[in-house]
């Protein structure tokens, strides 16, 4: 007779647990998703999807709707930040789908957000739900909520990001280490620079970390989507975000590109967000509760690939558990074991702020399957 796949609760609505949620469930799994925000909304910034992630989407039915909401750039072109010099333009485009079987996608995070939500079985997620405790007993982990709700699952997923109440009560948690960077951050219609020759995707290198990046976000082009990072010695606001001082912006690029500051004066409003770091997590799992994505692995911005990793967390843990036959605690030593070193890698290399800067070798980020790579066994 066959076995009864165990009852997975995953914590977290952001991007990585719908993801995770909808793998598991096509892969047979009962899942529940508990999110402590009172309902989904489109909320966020632009986001880029590579094709590492992609192929991972395509399994849940996601990418082809990504293609159609999302901008597919032609080209990466880097550039000097004070003279406009051409560090590095590199091709996309079709090419770049057909060498890696996968599109390079940006999106609207919202838009994003969206499918994954849909992606997942209709009455999966429920929201209002904060995680106040756990509580592992045999087999079983119960789980208590903030308003007085209670749950038990097989599996606890902690996808609840850099702030993870579930690292909290199984690791403790250290407040988030802010990286001395901040970013600006802003969505504003296309039309307001009508007049200015614009580039898909265009990066502008300062000095350190300072860089100043531009794409589309949607497939009209309608509405483009302006990050940047540059040096704050101290974050001092109680939030990850606040609304940006205009002045303070325009003034931290004063140096770059007259072409850049064109593009910030013409910007009506955006947002100042704190950058953090973080050193990899030693304890991934205890028992049957087990964290991914930023939850275990926070990392800076400079490669967009935070989701991706996230993602492809919940794809290696759904087939660590296909793999190990119902035996959960095995199934998490191998999850550990098969992302950790790669984890570790992206986490160190977004560090250095030099990903596509003035030579292109992505093969080992964006031409990873996590479908087709070998299991390994832990230690």
């Amino acid at each position: 007779m066959a076995k009864t796949k165990p009852r997975i609760a995953v914590i977290g609505a952001g991007l990585g647990g719908p993801a995770t949620a909808a793998l598991l469930q096509r892969s047979g799994y009962p899942v529940k998703v508990y999110e402590q925000s009172p309902s989904f909304s489109r909320i966020g910034a632009g986001i880029n999807l590579s094709p590492n992630v992609m192929r991972i989407l395509d399994r849940i039915g996601v990418c082809k709707p990504l293609q159609r909401a999302g901008a597919q750039s032609s080209h990466w072109l880097s550039r000097k930040g004070d003279t406009g010099e051409v560090l590095l333009d590199y091709p996309m485009g079709e090419d770049l789908e057909t060498y890696y079987g996968a599109p390079y996608m940006c999106v609207h995070r919202g838009d994003f957000h969206a499918l994954l939500i849909d992606s997942v079985t209709p009455g999966t997620i429920e929201f209002g739900k904060r995680l106040a405790g756990l509580e592992q007993k045999g087999s079983v982990v119960r789980l208590v909520f903030d308003d007085g709700t209670r749950s038990e699952a097989d599996l606890v997923v902690g996808a609840d990001g850099v702030r993870s109440r579930c690292r909290e009560l199984l690791v403790g948690l250290e407040a988030p280490r802010y990286s001395g960077y901040a970013a600006y951050r802003a969505i504003f219609p296309t039309a307001l620079l009508s007049d200015m020759k614009l580039v898909d995707y265009e990066k502008w290198w300062g000095p350190g970390r300072w860089l100043y990046l531009t794409y589309f976000i949607t497939a009209s082009r309608e509405e483009f989507f302006v990050v940047t990072s540059s040096p704050q010695t101290e974050w001092t606001h109680e939030t990850s975000s606040v609304p940006a001082n205009m002045d303070e912006m325009r003034a931290a690029f004063a140096e770059f590109h007259p072409t850049v500051q064109r593009q910030i004066a013409r910007i009506p409003a955006a947002t100042k967000w704190a950058i953090y770091d973080a050193e990899p997590l030693e304890v991934w799992s205890r028992g049957r509760i087990a964290l991914l994505g930023d939850a275990c692995h926070a990392m800076t911005p400079y490669m967009g690939q935070g989701a991706a990793m996230a993602i492809e967390d919940g794809a290696m843990l759904m087939r660590c558990l296909d793999a190990s036959d119902g035996d959960v605690g095995h199934a998490l030593r191998m999850y550990e074991a098969n992302r950790k070193d790669r984890t570790a890698a992206m986490q160190a290399e977004s560090r250095k702020n030099d990903w596509l800067r003035s030579s292109a070798d992505p093969d080992w980020v964006w031409g990873y399957d996590v479908f087709k790579e070998e299991l390994l066994q832990p230690a």
